[in-house]
């Protein structure tokens, strides 16, 4: 999140500071490895118990990481090579700096030294997600605990001595954003014929709802074309001989049903059947009624 938001722009505040580096002779690579050291003295002196120190060399190592790319723009030198190079040192210096937690807990407690051990690995599997994905073509920055925001975590647990609670912090959040990216990448790689309609909880996908009910969409994809309903055929097959009166009566495809009454000349219609019709209608079903009680 930080990286995504502030990273640039602080880039380019520091960029006429990484313009006088460059014009000293230090190179970004330089810088870089200036921030590895920082890194590894940071996971010695927590390993020894001097947490004051680590914050310190830990931040140390933020800054050289923004500087590096800041001289490398500068120089006009930024290339695939010195983000290969950066990336692999980033990835040494959270193992190296979480590596020294995990033995200082190690004489301490055991579960703690293990605590450390599962942060040091969800961290690195949230860089080789993005990695993976931009192997693959895919976007796979973002995510609530980047880089940047794992190492302020890890500095202000340092600084004030809380390391076991931001380690419990950095497990939950950092596992987190294991889940997000993993969902970003994985919308991202699913054909578009194959994903939903619009977002759901359920677990198996299902269409939008129309306005027909569940039951009446399957009924009507079900029965075979031309097919009548089971009421419409028991209505034809009862209906009265011709010649017996002009009444009208049930027809398989009558007019859909309108949401109200409307007037049509001096009689009343409804979806263009006349109330004389429908009355019709109803005394036919009157008869018929009459015809089948014992």
């Amino acid at each position: 999140m930080l990286d995504t938001r502030w990273r640039a722009g602080v880039e380019r505040g520091l960029r006429p500071a990484g313009a006088r580096l460059r014009q000293v002779g230090i190179s970004a690579d330089q810088i870089t490895l200036l921030g590895l050291a920082s890194s590894v003295a940071c996971g010695l002196v927590v390993a020894a118990g001097r947490l004051g120190w680590g914050a310190f060399f830990l931040a140390l190592s933020g800054l050289t990481d923004v500087l590096d790319g800041a001289v490398a723009k500068s120089g006009g030198t930024a290339g695939p090579r010195g983000a290969f190079f950066d990336s692999v040192c980033d990835r040494v210096s959270d193992g190296v700096v979480l590596g020294g937690a995990a033995w200082y807990f190690a004489g301490r407690d055991t579960h703690l030294a293990v605590l450390a051990f599962t942060v040091a690995m969800l961290s690195l599997l949230v860089s080789y997600e993005r990695s993976r994905a931009e192997s693959l073509g895919f976007n796979g920055k973002g995510g609530l605990m980047e880089r940047a925001e794992r190492m302020v975590l890890l500095g202000v647990g340092l600084t004030f001595g809380f390391l076991t609670a931001a380690l419990w912090v950095l497990l939950v959040l950092t596992g987190f954003t294991v889940v997000q990216r993993f969902l970003l990448v994985w919308r991202q790689a699913t054909p578009a014929a194959q994903r939903e309609a619009r977002p759901s909880w359920w677990v198996t996908a299902r269409d939008a709802r129309t306005d027909e009910s569940r039951l009446a969409g399957w009924w009507s994809a079900a029965r075979p074309p031309g097919e009548r309903s089971r009421l419409a055929n028991w209505l034809l097959s009862a209906r009265p001989p011709a010649g017996e009166g002009d009444r009208r009566w049930w027809t398989a495809s009558r007019p859909a049903r309108p949401s109200r009454w409307s007037r049509s000349g001096d009689a009343r219609s409804f979806g263009g059947v006349a109330r004389d019709d429908i009355a019709g209608v109803r005394s036919q079903l009157r008869r018929l009624r009459s015809r089948t009680r014992p």
